[in-house]
């Protein structure tokens, strides 16, 4: 694009005005090549790859498929740079892809293949059945997270008065006459083998209201039976149990109700004069 000059007539010189000509301005130019070149694909990485079920020693993937959106065919052939049978070249050289012991470890310097088994119609991710790829960050995450939960599990056990923790002790058939470091150990047990579902014990209504009416029994207030919930010393039935259900159970979601709170109360209430 040509540059324009601009003229100043503004100076006056021995003779008279001078028309001096300004400094050329040239506008740069921008290589849309060079920052395209500028822009860098994500780096790639080591991926795993895996069989969904079986596979064997041995088990080979169809080199050459058809993907579904959009209909191409497509063909691993290590000697080219692309996976699209229309854009390789006549040299192009097939070669069979097989998982040994139902995985494959494919490196970045394998982009080629990455790139086939990605768009291969038998990829989980695809709507396939056949393999999937193995998300080793999500997998680590997932171990990292679980370890940290193990940690605050096993920390309640051990920095918890012991009636904070009889509550869940009898949830879990835990017998709370047994020795302090017995219940204890036994609740080891529980929370490393499911740490999250050991802590949202502790914030289960549920788990309270089982404590509660475990001791009711214990201490002749309750009565329990196959059949039914019922008061000691009257015999009347608070509550009767549908075949098939577990009367502790059912008596616990009963006293979650509106109308089963004014007997929790009560029940409570006879306890705490013990």
């Amino acid at each position: 694009m040509a540059t324009q000059r601009k003229v100043r007539t503004d100076e006056y010189g021995p003779t008279g005005p001078q028309t001096i000509e300004a400094p050329e301005v040239k506008t740069p130019t921008v290589s849309f090549s060079k920052l395209k070149n500028k822009v860098q694909e994500p780096e790639r990485k080591t991926k795993i790859y895996s069989i969904l079920n079986g596979g064997g020693v041995w088990c080979k993937v169809p080199s050459t498929a058809t993907t579904r959106n959009p209909i191409r065919q497509i063909r691993y052939c290590p000697n080219e740079p692309s996976i699209y049978v229309d854009e390789q070249s006549q040299f192009a050289i097939r070669e069979q892809v097989a998982f040994r012991e139902g995985s494959l470890l494919v490196g970045p310097e394998h982009s080629n293949l990455q790139d086939f088994l990605d768009a291969h119609p038998d990829n989980v991710a695809n709507g396939g059945n056949m393999f999937f790829e193995v998300n080793t960050e999500h997998n680590a995450e997932e171990e990292l997270e679980n370890e940290f939960l193990v940690h605050d599990a096993i920390s309640m056990v051990r920095d918890m008065q012991l009636d904070e923790l009889l509550p869940v002790a009898m949830f879990l058939n835990i017998d709370p006459k047994r020795k302090s470091v017995e219940i204890r150990r036994e609740l080891l047990g529980h929370a490393k083998a499911n740490p999250k579902a050991f802590i949202e014990m502790f914030d289960n209504p549920i788990v309270k209201v089982k404590a509660v009416l475990i001791q009711a029994v214990d201490f002749e207030i309750l009565k329990i039976s196959s059949e039914a919930m019922r008061w000691r010393d009257s015999g009347q039935i608070i509550i009767t149990t549908p075949a098939g259900q577990d009367t502790l159970d059912v008596m616990a979601r009963f006293c979650l109700t509106d109308k089963g709170s004014l007997v929790y109360a009560e029940i409570t209430n006879r306890l705490s004069k013990l």
